[in-house]
């Protein structure tokens, strides 16, 4: 009883419709299997199943009905995807993405431009294996080219950056990394743009890696995370890692990731308006230093947004014109936007990067970023904008 899948759907259908396999039962909504493993009719079955001969489920860490409807609804709102694999948070889908592919001796080449975790699995945790990473400035196609070797088997970058939004042409270092060995493999976290935003698949990269806990989710509820490619590299290459290594997505948080991508449009385009206005009011105070935000004409990497990018992301990032103190009174004067480290969700959400984000992250690498001690990341929600306008002036004074 799947539902059938017109080509011609635009995202905002397939985003309701895609994957939906309905039971005998006949549901309207999407079940959830709540099961760890599953059963044969008798032992060839099993024995068929567990050597691909018999197609199936064998183990929900495996693969799961309600999983798999994630996945393939993950697909069609992934231009050029042929294939997902979901995991159990936004993390172990950037983990997974590059220790499944990478081995002792191979090397890495990455923007510095990066969220506190990805800077810790590049600096301090693949190296201890014998994997070292190259970190250039992302928008420097030069620094880019310099940096690879012999030995590059991966890029990694994020498009826009967290917390900066700083961007990276995806498209030229997609070439450069392919020119330089055809097996190096281009892994770009899209977060920040979300899937509607920026398709970096089609822009030349082999694999995209979110954090659903993000705005697939959008609500606060659950963590999780997907990747995104060919098929040929899901089956050769992830799943043997993923599979006996264990990051697997719970199905109940599979079905609230499945409902959520149901309304991610809404929230997105809602949310990114109000970015933009946000943004534009934050500018023009005299008590903000900086603002960073893609669509606004003062953001050095304007045009390339407009060339690869639909809209200007959920997130804001600006400083205040005084010091950390002033920063944390601001906030603390915020009696709408909340203060927490999460972003891309219904409620606004305001965070100081250099104290918890990226905290742990080299202070050296945090002023070289411009992760300073008066730079704060907004995640502009649901609320309306006039709302939210007002409390922001209002902690300004």
């Amino acid at each position: 009883m799947a539902a059938k899948i017109n080509p011609d759907w635009h995202p905002d259908t397939l985003a309701v419709r895609a994957g939906h396999e309905r039971s005998p039962w006949g549901e309207t909504a999407e079940a959830l299997y709540l099961t760890s493993g599953f059963c044969y009719p008798d032992a060839e079955t099993a024995e068929a199943r567990f050597k691909g001969e018999n197609e199936g489920f064998v183990y929900s860490r495996y693969g799961n009905p309600t999983i798999e409807t994630f996945h393939q609804r993950m697909i069609a709102l992934e231009p050029g995807a042929e294939a997902c694999t979901a995991t159990a948070s936004g993390m172990s889908a950037v983990f997974g993405a590059l220790a499944s592919y990478l081995n002792t001796g191979d090397h890495v080449v990455a923007s510095k431009a990066l969220f506190g975790s990805c800077w810790q699995i590049l600096a301090n945790i693949l190296p201890r294996w014998g994997i070292n990473a190259t970190l250039v400035d992302g928008g420097d196609l030069k620094a880019w080219e310099q940096a690879f070797q012999p030995n590059t088997r991966a890029v990694f970058l994020e498009s826009p950056s967290n917390p900066l939004l700083t961007l990276v042409d995806i498209e030229a270092v997609s070439k450069l990394a392919h020119d330089n060995r055809a097996d190096c493999l281009v892994v770009v976290d899209n977060v920040f743009a979300t899937p509607l935003a920026q398709h970096p698949l089609t822009l030349g990269a082999d694999v995209v890696v979110y954090s659903a806990t993000k705005h697939i989710d959008g609500q606060g509820r659950v963590l999780g995370g997907a990747i995104l490619g060919s098929e040929q590299h899901r089956e050769e290459v992830l799943l043997p890692f993923l599979r006996h290594t264990g990051p697997s997505l719970s199905a109940f948080n599979a079905w609230l990731l499945v409902k959520g991508l149901e309304t991610l449009s809404l929230r997105v385009d809602r949310s990114t308006a109000s970015a933009l206005h946000l943004a534009q009011v934050l500018e023009s105070h005299p008590k903000v230093a900086r603002v960073a935000y893609p669509w606004l004409e003062s953001h050095p990497q304007h045009a390339l947004a407009k060339k690869q990018m639909s809209h200007g992301s959920t997130l804001i990032a600006f400083e205040m014109a005084g010091g950390q103190q002033e920063a944390f009174d601001f906030m603390r004067r915020l009696s709408l936007i909340d203060v927490s480290n999460n972003l891309g969700d219904s409620k606004s959400l305001i965070t100081h990067p250099g104290t918890t984000t990226h905290r742990a992250m080299d202070e050296d690498m945090r002023n070289e970023l411009g992760i300073n001690e008066r730079l704060m990341r907004l995640s502009v929600g649901l609320e309306d904008a006039r709302d939210l306008e007002a409390d922001l002036l209002a902690a300004l004074g």
